[in-house]
Order: structure tokens, then sequence, then C-alpha cells
């Protein structure tokens, strides 16, 4: 990957120009200066350039706001060898992420504004992509006393969660809402009994019964976002459901948004593509939280992104070196990078007429801008100029060893995929592209 270059004056001619924003999707063309958006033209090329800027002639790739990841895990602070701030930045760049969240259970937790600081700071001396933390619902995540939401939120944090641990005392998680509510700030929260969850590495099903695995029902998932739902009724703050992943929560969050209470969903890309089956011989890339389900769940969880009942889909980015993972499953450390695979995986629901791309590309930029208050994630003049180009239908074979994440557990090595980010811009500056063949 090039060093970012300067903001500088960018027209991208004969694109595939896709915006959710506008809803449109055909051919066009667009001006980028001074790190914004400056023209946008839908059906032809632009005209009356300036003398000095650099045109690209996208020969019909895709060309749309770049993506936004709402849950990404890192090292840093605290255990830098899975991951740090610099080299998830450089693995979303060259995956075409131009936005990430990154989640407070470090080393220490992000439970305080001085934590707060840090990453933004630390985001800024590393100048790719836009990093942006989240910050603990509970002090050190422990889900008991509240954390400092309004300080965290001053000093910049997006939202707020404890991340793979469930609150479970409701009186906690009551007030959290109602506090959070009314500083408009969002919470989000896994949905997990943790009794029923307690100790499971899978989805409780006859192959994990063969296989010997201790697993949860998928109940455990149904149980708490019925309480979480019942709280959002009662304190009427916003909701972020964390990886919703089967089919029977589906149906509670289709009534509960039937009854227009403020809840957003986001779903993995990893629970879109693999299921249970996958585990295959105890292969522990797809030992993951929440487990992965039955086909059946697989399946519905692709018609609730295709209809919106799903808003968002992340990448579950969750580095893990290989001491952590060549153990024997119930050991290993559950979790899967995915910021380098996110769109590719993403693009293969398109590719096989699941879910249209204007959607698709909806779930990872305009809805996650929207959720947290970005002005990315559409291609609008005076709109900043985060965006990516991609060749749609280039094959690529996933080598785990040759991602830039730190680490190299990816659930999709060895995968055949399609699509490949050619340059990805972040407030006008590209950060990454592709070297092209003459």
């Amino acid at each position: 990957m090039n060093a970012p270059r300067a903001p500088g004056l960018i027209v991208f001619q004969n694109a595939r120009l896709v915006d959710p924003a506008a809803g449109y999707d055909g051919p066009g063309a667009l001006l980028v200066a001074e790190g914004l958006i400056a023209r946008v033209s839908h059906g032809g090329d632009l005209s009356d350039l300036p003398a000095d800027v650099r045109v690209i002639d996208a020969r019909g790739a895709l060309l749309c706001p770049g993506l936004i990841d709402l849950r990404v895990k890192t090292g840093e602070p605290g255990s830098e060898p899975k991951e740090t701030l610099k080299s998830a930045a450089r693995a979303a760049a060259a995956g075409g992420v131009t936005s990430i969240v990154v989640q407070p259970d470090t080393d220490p937790v992000v439970d305080d504004p001085a934590v707060v600081d840090f990453i933004l700071r630390r985001a800024r001396d590393i100048e790719l992509v836009h990093v942006y933390p989240a910050g603990a619902a509970t002090k050190a995540c422990a889900g008991q006393g509240m954390a400092e939401i309004g300080l965290m939120r001053e000093a910049g944090c997006v939202y707020i969660t404890d991340a793979d641990r469930p609150i479970v005392d409701s009186r906690v998680m009551r007030r959290l809402l109602a506090y959070a509510g009314g500083l408009g700030v969002l919470v989000a929260h896994r949905p997990a009994d943790p009794w029923l969850a307690a100790g499971a590495v899978a989805t409780e099903s006859e192959f994990s019964g063969r296989m010997g695995l201790a697993a949860e029902p998928v109940a455990a998932e149904t149980i708490m976002l019925e309480r979480d739902i019942a709280l959002v009724a009662l304190t009427g703050a916003r909701l972020l459901v964390d990886q919703i992943s089967a089919a029977a929560p589906l149906e509670s969050l289709a009534r509960a948004k039937a009854k227009g209470l403020p809840i957003l969903a986001t779903a993995s890309i990893n629970h879109l593509t693999f299921n249970e089956l996958d585990i295959g011989d105890y292969r522990t890339f797809w030992k993951l939280t929440p487990p992965l389900r039955g086909e059946d769940d697989r399946q519905a969880l692709i018609e609730a992104v295709a209809s919106g009942l799903v808003d968002i889909v992340v990448s579950a980015h969750a580095p893990a070196p290989p001491e952590e993972k060549r153990l024997p499953f119930d050991e290993a450390a559950p979790g899967a990078v995915g910021l380098e695979t996110l769109l590719p995986a993403l693009l293969t629901l398109h590719h096989e007429g699941r879910i249209p791309l204007l959607r698709l590309i909806e779930t990872v930029t305009l809805a996650p801008a929207n959720a947290i208050g970005l002005a990315a994630g559409r291609l609008t003049v005076g709109a900043p100029a985060d965006l990516i180009l991609a060749d749609l239908d280039t094959p690529r074979l996933i080598d785990a060893a040759q991602l830039i994440s730190k680490s190299k557990n990816s659930a999709f090595d060895g995968r055949r995929l399609q699509g490949q980010v050619l340059m990805t811009l972040v407030d006008g500056r590209v950060v990454h592209e592709e070297r092209q063949e003459a």
C-alpha cells in the first residue's frame, strides 16, 4: 500500500455510481476537491474540469461511499500483538473501509474520557482511516456501575457497549438506557442469556451434539432480546442489537420495529456467509461469538438484510494470534478478522442474486453513518470524500497469510470470492491504491 497522498483534485469518469442516499445505481462521474465531494453527475461524465485535476477512468468499476464498520476489535491498548490501531487502519484501507468503530473491551477498558482521547490522538497520528471509539456502557465492562457516558460522549465516543459481555442486571440496563437516552447516546448490546450461554462454543443442534461441543440454544439470544425490547419500550432509548444471528430473535425484532420502537440491528458478515457445519473437524477459525447457527437461520438472516429488518452489516473483526487459535476447540479464542474480506464477502450476496447491490452497499455505508451521526456514507455534494473504487468481478482466493491484519485468523481463508478494492479515499486523500498491470 502506498503512503497517503495529500488531498487534491480528482475526477472519476465512466464509473458505476452506487449511492444509497439518492437511491441511484447507474453510470456517472464524481469530482473530489479539498477533501469533499464537489460535483456529481448521474448518467454521464463531467466536463469543464480544472486543468490540474487527476483524471481516473473507472472503466465501469463501482464507485461508492467508503464502508463504515461499526464493530472492530483491536488489541490497542493492552494487547498490541493481536492488532494495533495502525495495522487495523491499514487493513481497513485495503478493504475499502474508511471508518471503523473500535470496541471498548481493551486493557485498559475504554470507560473514561482519557482513554477515548488516547484512541482519537493515535488515530490522528496514524492518518489513514477514521477511527471512532465506542465507550464502555459500564465500568470495566463488568455490567454493574455505569461508566462516564456523558464525558465520553463529549470526548468523542459514538456509542456505548460492553462488547461481548451482556449486561445481565435488568435494573442496571434500565438505568443505562434511561440515562443514555436522555443524552441521545446510542446503546449497543449483545443479546445473550448468560446462564443458557455459559461455557458454550457452538449452537445447540444435532450437529453440536454429535461433535460433543458445549452448546447454547438460540433461545439464549431471543430471551435477552425480548428483555431489551421491553426496556426500550419503558425508556424510549435508542438500542442497537449487536449481531443478531438466528431466525427466532428476528421475529422478536420484527414485532418491536412494527411498534415503532427505536431499535436498529446488525448482523455479521460471518453469519451471513457460514453455518454451523463450517466448523467441520473442529476448525477454530470458525469459532465465533455468537456461534454460527444452522442453515435455516443463515437464510433467514439474508432475507432480513434484504428486507431492511436488519439494518447494518459488520465485519465483527476480532483478531487472535496463532497461540490463541491453535488450541482445542473448547479452549480457542473466539472471533475472526474481517476488515479486508468484508466487501468481497458481501458482494457474494449480490453475485448470487440474493440482495440488490444498492441495498448491500446501504448496509455498510448510509445505514451505519445514520446510526452514529456521520456525514459520510453518501455521494452528495459537500459530503466528505470517503470513497472506494472497486472491481465487482475480480476473482480472489483469500490467503490469510497475505492479509495486512497482524492476526491471520480469517474465516475466509482458502475461500474464493469476487471483488477487489482498487482505490480508497479518506477526506480526499488516497490511502490505498491497488497497482494495476500495464
